[in-house]
């Protein structure tokens, strides 16, 4: 009797969803109904998803104060202790040093200490006139120096003594832990929830022959971002927003994928996976500053050859020769160029205070750029000559020569619109595109077109038409998005952009190294600078010039130096337990009696002289070097 009524009532039910199948199948005004209504409010979940997940994570990243940290002390005769609170620390006279002593002995640029990221201090004398002394003895060659030695500089001697484990592990403890108000793991179910929404509006609109590579990507993609977050658990990180940001716009960048070119959806996946391995390979280098800066060679000679081979070899397209083919697979070495130009330019910590010169950095740079110009790709020859400013103000702060080297590009400029006609034309069309519609105006004119017909919600996924034009889901992408998602999402993918550099700019402030700060302050630069190209180029705020949105564009190769980048930006963040490329420290660090300090605070001021003033007293150090007491001592 039970397996009789079981059977019926199995029966029923299947007979009814067969029925709801075929019903929702049929073209009908109710199933009509049903499906507008679903896509108005997808249509309107979308824009607020994408904002939630941006907030949330411009709230983590910028709010609280800034955090500086404490690494060692130098303390004079006369009880002036003053803190070393980065990795590189310059002495002298100048107000612009990090530690300032205003004795007429002291050089402008006198020494400078280095920390590496095993914790030991290297002493190195500059150019100065009177001599760097170590314990009485003249230094003339980088030095190791050891808690408790007396460092000369001129007629100023300091007693150094650097943090000891005990105290790195408290301030590593006080310092800001991310995820506590606004939770990671609920923010990537906002960002899932609004893949997922993606996810099933693109089934139902792109061919049905590219369905099952919708899935595939959007699988993998939401597979990846949650793979990420538990690695990140497991290493005892908390910080997840900067990653959270770049998924973000990987997930629109799969989006216009799907909809503009789905057969380049699994190159598109390809490439994400890979350029996350390379995230965190790059990462774990980072952690080690001594081996990323050994690296500027190789990545030189790398770069070098890339363009190189670009330039003999490479085929044209769009009127620049900047593809490489290899077989099945095509790339842009500029692309991948970006990432080995960042790390040259930032490798500066053996030679930073010993030659504050820049003709090294210059002469790649100047390769560099002049490679690319020889391929016609002058848009991203602009961005390396931007990225090119930005290294060589963060190194010299000499604003004179940055603006001297701006002066001679603007002339280069110049010269190359008189003997490139075609370029030329680019300019003379900028603020004119709706004179010539139909010629030089043609794709600038259609952007505008479409993020007016798509307001501030979007036409809905497949209903647009910007994506037939020629490099639509390039050079076009923020019209592309604007049309069919809304102009909301499209200004929440330039917000991620401005708040990556917003976060880069408050944490280079606390930077350990300059290593870190040169590199991910370049980093944003050119970030910054592609949005900007593409962004005000293609609604012709700025001359169009063919430059990506990063993590938007449809590309591989840009796909994967963008996540390469990124690892720069991640590497100066600095809050307890945000990265992989910051060191935790030792959970039952073991108490250094050397360092230890008289009071229970976590940062008394350092202890007295003790030996160090004995020896002050007993030996006279100094009597054997002539200190120089002129008036203008260089």
């Amino acid at each position: 009797m039970n397996v009789a009524l079981f059977s019926t009532l199995s029966d029923g039910v299947q007979k009814l969803l067969l029925r709801l199948l075929s019903f929702l199948a049929e073209e009908n005004p109710l199933t009509g109904a049903v499906g507008g209504i679903a896509a108005g409010i997808c249509r309107l979940l979308l824009p607020l998803l994408g904002f939630l997940v941006v907030v949330r994570c411009a709230r983590s990243l910028l709010q609280g104060k800034l955090e500086h940290e404490t690494w060692g002390w130098l303390s004079t005769r006369e009880g002036k202790h003053t803190e070393l609170d980065h990795w590189e620390v310059l002495i002298g006279r100048s107000r612009r040093c990090d530690v300032v002593y205003s004795d007429r002995t002291v050089s402008r640029n006198h020494a400078a200490l280095i920390r590496d990221h095993r914790g030991a201090w290297t002493l190195y004398p500059l150019r100065s006139k009177n001599p760097v002394t170590l314990n009485g003895r003249v230094v003339l060659q980088p030095t190791p120096i050891q808690s408790g030695a007396v460092l000369g500089f001129g007629a100023v001697q300091a007693a150094f003594r650097p943090i000891s484990p005990t105290e790195e592990a408290e301030q590593a403890r006080r310092r800001t832990r991310p995820g506590k108000v606004f939770s990671p793991g609920v923010t990537l179910l906002l960002l899932s929830l609004f893949q997922a929404l993606l996810c099933a509006t693109l089934v139902n609109v792109v061919d049905p022959d590219y369905g099952q590579a919708v899935l595939f990507a959007f699988g993998v993609l939401l597979a990846s971002m949650w793979v990420v977050y538990a690695l990140y658990r497991i290493l005892r990180r908390t910080g997840f927003e900067i990653e959270t940001l770049a998924f973000f716009l990987t997930t629109l960048c799969f989006t216009v994928t799907a909809d503009s070119a789905p057969s380049a959806l699994y190159k598109q996946t390809i490439t994400m996976v890979l350029g996350l391995v390379l995230f965190f390979a790059l990462s774990m280098v980072l952690r080690d500053v001594d081996l990323a800066a050994k690296l500027r060679w190789p990545a030189a000679a790398g770069a070098g050859i890339l363009l190189a081979f670009n330039l003999l070899l490479g085929q044209r397209l769009f009127g620049a020769k900047n593809w490489m083919v290899i077989g099945p697979v095509s790339f842009q070495p500029s692309e991948l160029v970006k990432v080995a130009f960042v790390l040259v330019g930032a490798a500066t910590l053996d030679r930073m205070f010993t030659r504050r010169n820049l003709i090294g950095t210059l002469v790649f740079s100047a390769f560099c750029v002049g490679s690319l110009a020889l391929m016609s790709d002058f848009g991203t020859a602009l961005v390396f000559f931007v990225a090119f400013l930005a290294i060589a103000f963060l190194r010299s702060g000499d604003l004179p020569s940055v603006a001297f080297m701006t002066a001679a590009a603007v002339f280069a400029g110049m010269l190359v619109l008189r003997f490139k006609p075609y370029v030329a034309s680019r300019f003379s069309v900028y603020r004119h595109v709706w004179e010539d519609p139909s010629g030089l105006g043609y794709q600038q004119t259609r952007t505008l077109s479409a993020l007016a017909s798509g307001g501030l919600f979007g036409q809905g996924l497949g209903n647009g038409w910007l994506k037939k034009i020629g490099a639509a889901n390039t050079d076009l992408v923020f019209g592309v998005i604007g049309e069919e998602l809304g102009l909301i999402l499209a200004l929440l993918a330039v917000s991620v952009i401005v708040l990556l550099a917003l976060f880069t700019v408050k944490s280079a402030a606390t930077g350990r190294s300059s290593f870190y700060v040169i590199a991910a302050c370049t980093t944003a630069m050119i970030f910054l600078m592609q949005t900007m190209l593409n962004v005000f180029g293609s609604t012709d705020l700025l001359p169009l010039t063919g430059v990506t949105f990063p993590f938007v564009s449809v590309g591989g190769s840009s796909m994967l130096s963008c996540w390469c980048l990124l690892a720069y930006i991640k590497a100066v963040d600095t809050r307890q337990n945000a990265g992989i490329a910051v060191r935790l420290p030792k959970r039952n660090p073991k108490p250094d009696p050397e360092n230890a300090p008289n009071a229970p605070s976590p940062f008394p001021e350092p202890p007295g002289m003790g030996d160090a003033t004995q020896r002050w007293n007993g030996e006279g150090f100094g009597a054997q070097v002539h200190i120089h007491r002129e008036e203008d001592v260089p």
